[in-house]
């Protein structure tokens, strides 16, 4: 994908990228469900990129395309050194972590706590985007700890995108960094939509984008009503099956019932490669058990995969078993064997 396209095509849906996630095979199973669907990458400390296992860090499977690779730091010059690294990988963007609130992140001090020192930011994006033949772009909070958020997001926006961002993805709830475990400071921390908003009113010609507590595809195509994209995490991946619907909705594809059967032969065939590798099943199957939740028989399938995928030896075989026990139609039609 060229660098100048990925944002000049409105709207854009995207699965968040989240740790621990979102790596290359819950990456490869949301590709087999939705074509368009822009896919991040778990965040990549820059420090890891230059020292660590590079191909396991930043390889991905060419189906994964268009995928964004996040990278965590907030020093200039390794931020560089690491784009550079990854421009061998062929991302089609690279992001900022500006978000994640976890003590991890915060004694790298990184991520969310350089909402509060936003000329670091614009350092960091500068540097990147001289390297970077791919978009740069940050995702940020509204604002971290005591904040006044309708000050610090206008702030931060205003010097990435001087120092050339190409996209801004905004998570709609501040940071706090003492008090909230990170899971906590995604759901207690209230959610602020209409600051987004306002944010997309101040800079029209920027593609702003949205993110935090969005459950359905009804709610994203709301939103999308105010922002330029939409971003997705655990709803997407606890149930990926939404992403079925996504092409068609957000991108005019036709619409067409969902292939589970080819689904369900493609992901065999992946996890027998994978298993080939030297991988185990699980590494793949633990992606796919929220895939059919609120069917008949998901409950069933999530038992197969959860226990029968962790068995030494366990081969793409649990897969199909797991498929045959859903009841796709709802009136007894099961997944052909």
């Amino acid at each position: 994908m060229q660098a100048d396209s990925l944002y000049t095509r409105k709207p854009v849906f995207a699965v968040a990228p989240m740790i621990d996630w979102t790596d290359r095979h819950c990456r490869y199973l949301h590709r087999q469900i939705s074509r368009h669907a822009l896919l991040y990458t778990e965040m990549v400390v820059a420090d890891a990129i230059i020292h660590g296992p590079r191909d396991r860090l930043l390889g991905h499977d060419a189906s994964e395309h268009p995928v964004a690779l996040q990278v965590g730091g907030s020093d200039p010059a390794k931020l560089a050194e690491a784009v550079r690294i990854a421009e061998a990988y062929d991302y089609d963007e690279i992001n900022l972590n500006v978000g994640c609130p976890s003590d991890r992140v915060q004694s790298g001090t990184f991520g969310a706590c350089l909402m509060l020192t936003p000329e670091t930011v614009a350092d960091c994006i500068g540097v990147m985007k001289r390297v970077s033949k791919a978009p740069v772009t940050v995702k940020c909070r509204i604002g971290v700890d005591e904040q006044e958020p309708e000050e610090a997001l206008p702030e931060l926006i205003t010097r990435v995108l001087d120092a050339g961002a190409d996209a801004i993805w905004i998570h709609a709830r501040k940071a706090w960094l003492k008090g909230l475990s990170p899971k906590e400071n995604r759901e207690i921390p209230p959610l602020d939509y209409e600051i987004v908003y306002r944010m997309k009113e101040r800079w029209p010609d920027v593609f702003i984008g949205i993110n935090g507590g969005i459950q359905t595809l009804d709610q994203a195509e709301a939103h999308l009503a105010h922002v330029d994209g939409v971003m997705l995490g655990r709803a997407a991946y606890q149930n990926a099956a939404i992403l079925a619907d996504v092409d068609q909705r957000f991108y005019g594809e036709p619409s067409a019932e969902p292939d589970w059967n080819d689904l369900r032969d493609r992901m065999m065939v992946y996890t027998e490669r994978h298993i080939a590798q030297g991988g185990r099943l699980q590494h793949v199957a633990r992606h796919m058990v929220g895939l059919f939740t609120g069917l008949p028989g998901s409950r069933r399938y999530r038992q197969i995969l959860s226990t029968d995928a962790n068995k030494p030896g366990a081969g793409p075989e649990v897969i199909a078993a797991a498929f045959a026990a859903v009841d796709f139609a709802g009136e007894g039609e099961r997944v052909s064997a």
